[in-house]
């Protein structure tokens, strides 16, 4: 019975041994080898790719244990020269592990051609939105008397008008006139106290229109005078803007207005 009990603690004692290797070794396999020759833990941040040549992507993203892919999708930007790169998959500063492929997009060699948009009639604000959608750039900006302020008048490359739906390269830089709405501001003359020739003369002299002619009794001063105007003297005009006038009534039927007068 004692070397039957001895047989049966020996028996234990080697399976607990076996448990315990088994333990240790399913331990050291996931805890040891699998993070040692996975790099568990360790990462690596992606860099920015974009605008970097396809010449340089192979030494760039050696140098930082990453490889790297190109998508069958490109693109195209005037900003950057052909072949460089435009997007990229994993994004800037994403934490990746060794040897992780990055997907990119890169510049076309050649601009697409795309239709001139029509921005004639169209708001400033509008064109510059409609020019982005189309890949096409904002170039100068003039501005020439018009009623309406800011609304595009014409449309132009290289120094030549273009008309909406002609072909041109994507990226090419369009230039715009603009309406100014009816000039620059500039300070209203002063007309009161002159006759209503010489205030016509000053005010169609100075790019605005005679408005309305209005009489107004006044015993000190002769007829034809101006008395009142509006706007005011100093105040902000622009071309084309009309100012009424209020000039002294005859006195007698030899001073009788004009039906232009009134």
């Amino acid at each position: 019975m004692k070397l039957k009990a001895n047989s049966l603690r020996d028996l234990f004692i080697h399976l607990g041994i076996i448990v315990g290797l088994g333990i240790i070794i399913i331990l050291s396999f996931f805890y040891i080898y699998l993070p040692v020759t996975t790099h568990h833990g360790e990462s690596i941040t992606v860099p920015q790719l974009e605008g970097v040549h396809l010449n340089e992507l192979d030494e760039f993203l050696l140098e930082r244990d990453l490889r790297y892919e190109v998508t069958a999708d490109s693109g195209f930007s005037a900003e950057y020269p052909p072949l460089t790169v435009l997007s990229q998959d994993p994004a800037e500063g994403k934490k990746v592990k060794e040897n992780r492929k990055i997907y990119v997009s890169l510049n076309a060699t050649s601009p697409p051609n795309v239709k001139m948009p029509k921005l004639v009639d169209g708001s400033l604000k509008n064109a510059q939105m409609v020019l982005e959608s189309y890949g096409l750039l904002l170039g100068e900006i003039t501005y020439e008397p018009h009623e309406f302020q800011n609304a595009v008048l014409k449309q132009k490359l290289d120094g030549k008008e273009i008309e909406a739906g002609e072909d041109l390269a994507k990226g090419s830089t369009i230039d715009l006139v603009i309406g100014n709405g009816l000039g620059r501001p500039f300070a209203m003359p002063d007309v009161v106290g002159n006759n209503k020739e010489d205030a016509e003369f000053i005010i169609v002299g100075s790019g605005l229109q005679l408005g309305k002619v209005k009489t107004r009794e006044d015993d000190e001063k002769a007829a034809g005078i101006v008395l009142q105007q509006y706007p005011e003297s100093g105040t902000s005009v622009r071309t084309g803007n009309s100012v009424d006038i209020w000039i002294v009534a005859p006195k007698n039927e030899n001073e009788l207005l004009t039906p232009d007068d009134i």
